[in-house]
């Protein structure tokens, strides 16, 4: 107990964003900017979502739960990070810092899970439409929710342990603007091969799996589409499943990039442009791709600002 005591004591030091880059303060403005744009997309999506009731369907649910996640992801990383730029102190309790890894785990793997539960809804919409009200019930997307939120925390419980109980060396320097797992575990004295594969093991169900399964799928799906016979559906099935291709496209193959490499092949830097891309970037775009290009949403927008 006092040498567990004793590890939750230790402070580690963020080496903060790219370190070395040039006029990194202007690279901190656009963050902000890009979190606030984002709080503001994400947020309005909701209530849009909320107060509309031609937005009470299964695929805007499930939008609003994927626009909660965005939320929570970004706020995760981006406070503290700017904080610390500003006021120059880059110190962090492992306490927090476990605290950090346990939510950016939670809801990006959540994230994971609940895009590849949103192809389902897509596929019986455009392949089994006359099924879509007993496939797509309310009770169905309320088991989505949470299958994406539990499998998100029991994931991120097992990784943000292997954090709090490895031995930390002598080094507390952390080469990332957050706290995350395959960083802290660079300090790590003891071997964690098989952890690293469990790691690897962890991406092949959380990325592969669910990207073949929603590729497959997909397949089907444009094969529908293209047999359809009004354009004007052809055309809005379409651009709906571009735009979920798009989000899948964003949050797999950064995360993919991160997380399938052995750990001698990380580079600090193209890792920490990989998870602004994935975790500072694309909840900015998850808002905009699904709303400009939706007139139910543009709609249920112009009809808030009209009232």
């Amino acid at each position: 107990m006092d040498k567990m005591n004793a590890s939750l004591n230790i402070d580690f030091n963020l080496l903060g964003l790219l370190p070395g880059m040039k006029h990194v303060n202007l690279l901190v403005s656009a963050i902000l900017l890009i979190y606030t744009v984002a709080l503001t997309a994400n947020s309005t999506l909701i209530l849009l979502i909320w107060v509309d009731n031609h937005l009470h369907t299964p695929m805007y649910f499930l939008l609003s739960q994927l626009a909660l996640m965005d939320l929570m992801l970004i706020s995760t990383i981006v406070p503290k990070m700017t904080t610390d730029f500003f006021s120059e102190r880059k110190i962090i309790s492992r306490v927090a810092c476990v605290t950090q890894i346990f939510f950016f785990i939670t809801i990006g793997i959540a994230e994971f899970i609940l895009i590849t539960l949103m192809f389902y809804d897509r596929y019986v919409a455009i392949c089994n439409p006359l099924r879509y009200s007993l496939n797509m019930s309310h009770r169905v997307c309320l088991q989505m929710a949470f299958i994406s939120w539990a499998g998100g925390t029991l994931t991120s419980m097992v990784h943000t342990a292997y954090a709090l109980y490895f031995p930390i060396c002598d080094s507390r320097e952390i080469a990332h603007f957050l706290c995350e797992v395959m960083a802290i575990l660079k300090l790590v004295c003891e071997d964690i091969s098989a952890y690293e594969k469990a790691v690897v093991m962890t991406s092949i169900i959380v990325l592969l799996i669910p990207l073949s399964f929603i590729l497959s799928s997909y397949a089907l799906i444009f094969r529908a589409v293209l047999h359809m016979n009004s354009p004007e559906v052809r055309n809005k099935a379409l651009a709906t499943c571009t735009s979920h291709l798009t989000v899948v496209s964003l949050y797999f193959g950064s995360a993919m990039m991160v997380y399938m490499k052995p750990s001698s092949y990380h580079n600090p830097n193209f890792d920490q442009v990989l998870f602004m891309l994935g975790s500072i970037v694309t909840p900015l775009m998850n808002p905009l791709i699904y709303s400009l290009r939706n007139k139910e949403v543009v709609s249920a927008l112009k009809k808030v600002l009209g009232s």
